[in-house]
Order: structure tokens, then sequence, then C-alpha cells
């Protein structure tokens, strides 16, 4: 059950808008950062808010990348598939994270630490082939910089705490 005070908050900056619609996303990102994903109930208070369809709203929010309408993992992995990183090692990438992880694209890990989703794009040309994890961007990716970022996440800390140069 979502919280009133949340509700109310969002009702409220709703309601403030002089565009109301424009908020969509970041009221779509809130409720799921309360749910971990966008369930039916937060998609209903989402339609509620923005006197909009459920359609309406879930094709919106099936077009982004970062919203999500299925449970995830606890750390969210996109794996840049684009052009450049296929060329540059997207395939050796993607092959050591099934392997090391033991799940495919669209899979979370059987204790709920990490789902694998690919990515069509995520900026780091010039630094592919390339990943994010929690929204965080790495690139240059061998096989040990990969297995750091994990270790990292299994121990409990966020992966963003490797310096610039390990990004």
């Amino acid at each position: 059950m979502l919280p009133e005070d949340l509700l109310e908050s969002l009702r409220k900056r709703v309601a403030e808008s002089e565009h109301p619609r424009e908020l969509l996303i970041d009221v779509l990102l809130e409720l799921q950062g309360h749910c971990g994903y966008v369930n039916d109930e937060a998609m209903e208070a989402a339609c509620g808010l923005f006197d909009m369809t459920p359609l309406e709203i879930d094709e919106l929010a099936t077009f982004y990348d970062f919203i999500y309408r299925e449970p995830v993992g606890k750390h969210v992995i996109h794996v840049c598939d684009s052009a450049i990183c296929w060329m540059n090692g997207y395939g050796s990438v993607l092959d050591h994270l099934t392997a090391r992880l033991g799940i495919r694209f669209g899979e979370t890990t059987p204790d709920g630490l990490f789902t694998l989703l690919p990515a069509c794009c995520i900026g780091y040309c010039d630094r592919s082939p390339a990943m994010m994890v929690d929204r965080r961007v790495y690139g240059g990716l061998t096989p040990e910089k990969i297995d750091r970022i994990l270790e990292k996440c299994r121990n409990g800390r966020r992966p963003d705490d490797m310096d610039e140069t390990e990004r």
C-alpha cells in the first residue's frame, strides 16, 4: 500500500504544476522508488493523479528503459548493445555477465540481486564496450573490471564508489 504522505506530496506537485503531464515520468520514478517497480497500485495512483487511462500511462512507461513494470533486482545492469559497442566487444561483455550471473537478458538472479537488461545506447561510445549499473555508466569493460563491479554490489556496496579511472 502506498503511503498517504507520498501520495499527498505527489498530488500537491501535480496540482501546482503549470503543465502537470510534464511530471509524469518523475512521478512514475518516484512511485517506482517506493515500490521497486511501477506495480499495478502505483499505476492506478498515477492514473488518478493525471486523469489518464492505464493504457496511456503504460505506453509511456514501457517506452523508457528506466521505468520497470515488473520486479527487478536490487542492482539493474543495462548492457549497451549499440553498433559501436558491438564492434568493440559487446559480445564478450554479455557472455561474461551471463556466465557470472547465470541469467540472460530480462532475467533476475535467484537471490534478487541483479537484473540484466539491454540498452540501445548509453552515450559512452568513446569508452565502449559499456554498461550501466544502477544508472551509473562504466566503460572500457574487461572481465576483470566487470568482476570488480559485481563484487562491490555483492558486498553491499554501490559500484558508484569506484573512482573515475575505474569507470
